[in-house]
């Protein structure tokens, strides 16, 4: 379905220049230091030889082009019309990618096609965020609704628990960057903060696991305070009681205090079932005030404190029981738990290496030692930007860094300019998608987040992540030159 021009507001719309400008500038720096990330002393090579990754990536660059210019042709209707048929296809298509695909390092991700391999997995962030657009832009959606709330969450799981099944953690973690999109379309904002907090409850019971306060360890410990306090502070935020706020945390304080007088008369107090004493305390409280006063809200904290310990006793399960070791140690590099600088802390620790020999203002292109050398693993894909602080140093970092920040910025100003739930939910897709291989990149390169292994929008060497970064964002540049204007 070629457009053809259905009226004359949508022959009046114009492709957004400023994205489009970002994208060619992130391309076109991409492709550079590909080159000097895969320069070779001995064997240099020019930036059009097409045996050299620099050339691959120039090809995959010219079919993108071509790809991004058939995309702002296609009716925008196509999109929403054949939405469902995508996910369909897509789910089938990472089916048949985990029974047929080889094992490449790790992982059964990859379909060989001749000489052309693919990864569906990077297709399906487009085709999930054109689903959640086609399903909230249905007649009468209401996202809380029981029914309407499984369905999204299916629509975002059941891709994840599929790439997951391919050994793809990081990928599938990048789904569920979407919760960005249930956010802004009504889904409260207790949600994210269960999820900061689990997030949170996760780095306290694993960073602090090794000692022990009696019963917990000093990381549990401190996330059960924690978790009363949460609680406490919802109170005080959705219930409006000062005093019930007040009353819990004075109460709770007399339990440690009671209990750190004691330990001055030579008794032998443990910690750990002071602290769960405190928890039953608040638990039993927020009972009471809800059969006191009938309010669901007290309920609902009574049931978020409980979900909350229940969570941080599994942390250790599923980190040690259901992790790979590989996954573990990494994790523990990231925490500081452990250094490995021979293993699993080897990508990083060369990679900080690189960026800080970079200095302020860099080595120069084609002038950078730990990637000319092979020092850095994966120097052209995940970790493409230990080039960018090495050969331009300080500031050509931080410009890049501020580029990815107002093209995301740019692609949420369009997102909240739609006219239609379809292309705003669209729009939040695409904005959180970005976003989160943005952060989560640069952050595992630099060794405040754990390595994932995902690619710099843009940047990293690959025809996958190129072909599917550029559908996603061209699908949504064309929504967006066909919206509505007054």
């Amino acid at each position: 379905m070629i457009y053809q021009g259905r009226n004359e507001i949508e022959e009046k719309g114009k492709v957004d220049k400023p994205t489009v400008i970002f994208y060619l500038v992130f391309v076109l720096l991409g492709w550079l230091n590909i080159y000097a990330a895969s320069f070779d002393l001995e064997n240099a090579t020019g930036l059009f030889d097409l045996s050299s990754r620099a050339g691959m990536q120039l090809i995959w660059m010219g079919t993108s082009f071509l790809l991004a210019f058939v995309l702002l042709k296609i009716d925008t209707a196509f999109y929403e019309t054949y939405a469902f048929l995508f996910y369909l296809a897509g789910i089938l298509l990472l089916v048949v990618t985990l029974l047929v695909a080889e094992e490449i390092n790790g992982s059964r991700s990859w379909l060989i096609i001749g000489p052309v391999r693919l990864q569906p997995a990077e297709f399906m962030k487009f085709i999930i965020a054109l689903t959640l657009a086609r399903v909230f832009n249905s007649y009468s959606f209401h996202l809380m609704e029981r029914k309407n709330l499984w369905l999204v969450s299916a629509i975002i799981l059941l891709p994840v628990i599929l790439v997951i099944a391919q050994s793809e953690t990081g990928t599938a973690l990048v789904y569920l960057s979407f919760i960005l999109v249930l956010y802004r379309e009504g889904l409260p904002g207790g949600f994210l903060f269960m999820g900061i907090a689990a997030i949170l409850y996760f780095i306290l019971g694993i960073r602090f696991s090794d000692e022990q306060m009696g019963a917990l360890s000093e990381g549990e410990f401190v996330t059960v305070i924690l978790i009363i306090i949460f609680s406490a502070a919802m109170i005080w935020n959705y219930i409006k009681r000062r005093n019930t706020f007040i009353t819990l945390l004075l109460s709770v304080a007399a339990i440690f205090l009671l209990a750190f007088v004691a330990s001055f008369f030579s008794v032998n107090v443990d910690w750990g079932i002071v602290a769960i004493i405190a928890l039953s305390y608040t638990a039993l409280y927020l009972l009471f005030h809800f059969f006191r006063y009938g309010k669901r809200t007290y309920l609902y904290i009574f049931l978020f404190l409980i979900g909350s310990f229940a969570f941080l006793e599994s942390v250790e399960y599923v980190f040690y029981d259901v992790l790979q070791p590989h996954q573990q140690m990494r994790i523990k590099v990231t925490l500081g738990m452990e250094q490995d600088l021979s293993g699993a802390g080897y990508h990083v620790g060369q990679s900080k290496i690189a960026i800080g020999s970079g200095g302020l203002t860099g080595k120069g292109f084609l002038n950078g030692t730990q990637t000319k050398l092979k020092y850095v693993p994966e120097q052209d894909t995940d970790f493409i930007f230990c080039t960018i602080g090495e050969e331009h140093g300080f500031i050509g970092s931080s410009v890049v860094l501020l580029l990815m920040m107002f093209f995301v910025l740019r692609l949420f100003r369009l997102a909240e300019r739609q006219t239609t739930v379809f292309g705003r939910t669209y729009g939040y897709g695409v904005a959180g998608v970005f976003l989160f291989h943005m952060i989560v990149n640069i952050g595992m390169v630099i060794g405040i987040m754990p390595v994932i292994g995902i690619p710099l929008p843009f940047f990293s060497y690959g025809g996958s992540s190129l072909w599917g970064f550029t559908i996603l964002l061209f699908i949504f540049l064309r929504i967006d030159k066909s919206r509505k204007r007054s």
